[in-house]
């Protein structure tokens, strides 16, 4: 039986609010990789930058889906859920 996410209705359009993490932007940090909330447009580093602001803000949002916001990456996740998304 496949997994599903109960998270999707949670999905908005959004402008991403930055072209790099908001907070290591900030704070003069770097990232990895990034990832966008696809509830509120919030841009963070990936779990593998130091900092994992994107996973630091769905646990102080509970903003569940993100995206990769990584050129030619069409993948999310759902933090609930911990399931992949594929998005065109």
């Amino acid at each position: 039986m496949a997994m599903s996410c109960t998270h999707l209705d949670q999905v908005r359009k959004v402008k991403p609010r930055s072209q790099g993490c908001e907070e290591c932007l900030q704070t003069g940090d770097h990232w990895v990789h990034l990832r966008e909330c696809l509830v509120c447009g919030h841009v963070g580093c990936c779990d593998s930058s130091k900092n994992k602001h994107a996973t630091k803000h769905f646990h102080s949002t509970h903003h569940a889906i993100m995206r990769s916001f990584e050129p030619g990456e069409s993948w999310g996740w759902c933090y609930v859920d911990q399931i992949e998304l594929a998005f065109p």
